[in-house]
């Protein structure tokens, strides 16, 4: 009998920084200045809408994926993106990402940014693809955590 899964990774994060120095990197051609396995970004198809560009990750293992912007705003400070290509292929059909940023407005993280990233699969990626997102997804905003404190140290010269 296969083990049940759930084809969605949600992590999230207490970033001590202001929504502006996170927000800063949430772009899709912005994630190589944090996120530390992405070795570049190559924007490689704009105006696929008014609002949908595509742009080539290139990670620092060789693999490479187009990501397509699917929604991005910045009143309400979240981006959606997914895969549309990856070399090697993956193991699975699809999958949809979205990262999502709230300021902290009060307590002992005021100042701070609550960020949540979510990716779900489509129903064919076994436990391994779960599980292996999961922990990048913990990796990367561990980067952002670090990028961020960076810009506001730097800010504060």
């Amino acid at each position: 009998m296969p083990i049940a899964t759930t084809n969605e990774v949600i992590e999230s994060a207490v970033i001590r920084a202001p929504l502006s120095h996170v927000w800063h990197f949430i772009k899709l051609a912005e994630f190589p200045k944090f996120w530390t396995h992405i070795k570049q970004a190559e924007h490689i198809v704009k105006g696929v809408s008014n609002e949908t560009d595509v742009y080539k990750w290139t990670f620092k293992d060789g693999s490479v994926v187009e990501i397509k912007q699917d929604e991005h705003s910045n009143l309400d400070h979240f981006i959606t993106y997914s895969v549309i290509n990856s070399e090697p292929e993956l193991s699975y059909s699809s999958v949809v990402s979205t990262i999502r940023c709230w300021p902290v407005t009060s307590g002992e993280f005021e100042d701070s940014t609550f960020v949540r990233w979510t990716s779900k699969f489509a129903s064919d990626a076994d436990i391994g693809v779960i599980e292996d997102a999961k922990y990048k997804r913990r990796d990367a905003l561990k980067d952002l955590a670090a990028a961020a404190q960076k810009m506001v140290k730097e800010h504060q010269k």
